[in-house]
């Protein structure tokens, strides 16, 4: 349907523009929220499956590794919801900044503005002829010049995407979910039992998150799998060296249970 509407020429109308434009912001702002929510799920697994393991490793207690487990949790979707909220708000403070700077120039120095897109044109392929006269055209509307420049020269858009506190939600929800499956075996099963559980099903479930990553990242789906799986046995493989060798330290220094 949609290539028959394509060679009917529907490309040439405005609402069809309008139409598919909208879709297409539409899905590029759907694909930033995939992102914060698989690097919140890669986050909680990896992290928190790293505390359990050596917790678990050192202490061979079934409380000790709930209590360190969940507190880790807790803090850990505190910290990272309200750092992504006010990096994302400090980023887009400094952007408008930026952009009013630029509203600024072109407001008072229209001419400058003008030289600087069409060099940033000519830069990008057109003839330099070509490159002045879109510049002269852009010139006549200045929130049309203020868009390109803002664009061509700070790569920045001026219209307002997700809000920060969104991206902040998406973030920390995705870890507090993902952060359940390493500490849930510990609920229920022994502590070895436990340990073995938890590093299966975190490797099970990462390899899902690295082959459901891949159908937007257009990457092979086992390759992008193994990836994830990667990082879980790497945080593995650091919860049982520290889980080993914390209480020989602690007993260095004269701690002990």
């Amino acid at each position: 349907m949609a290539e028959r509407a394509t060679e009917a020429h529907d490309y040439l109308s405005k609402p069809w523009l309008a139409e598919h434009l909208r879709d297409e912001r539409r899905e590029a702002d759907l694909l930033s929220e995939v992102r914060e929510a698989i690097f919140g799920a890669q986050d909680g697994v990896t992290s928190i499956l790293t505390v359990v393991i050596t917790v678990a490793t050192a202490t061979s207690s079934q409380y000790a590794v709930l209590v360190a487990g969940i507190a880790a949790a807790i803090a850990e979707v505190i910290s990272m919801g309200a750092g992504e909220y006010m990096s994302s708000r400090s980023q887009r403070e400094i952007f408008l900044a930026q952009i009013q700077k630029e509203r600024q120039e072109v407001a008072e120095r229209p001419h400058e503005s003008e030289a600087e897109v069409a060099y940033m044109l000519e830069q990008e392929g057109l003839p330099e002829t070509s490159a002045r006269q879109a510049a002269t055209e852009l010139a006549r509307s200045p929130n049309v010049l203020l868009k390109t420049m803002v664009e061509k020269e700070l790569g920045l858009i001026i219209d307002e995407g997700g809000s920060p506190l969104q991206g902040a939600l998406i973030l920390a929800g995705a870890f507090a979910v993902a952060a359940l499956v390493p500490i849930a075996p510990f609920f229920f099963l022994p502590v070895p039992a436990a340990l073995v559980t938890a590093v299966a099903i975190s490797v099970v479930a990462m390899f899902f998150l690295g082959v459901a990553k891949s159908r937007l990242t257009l990457r092979n789906p086992v390759r992008s799998g193994l990836e994830i799986v990667a990082l879980v046995l790497a945080a593995s493989a650091g919860g049982f060296i520290f889980g080993s060798l914390l209480p020989r330290a602690l007993g260095f220094a004269g701690i002990g249970v």
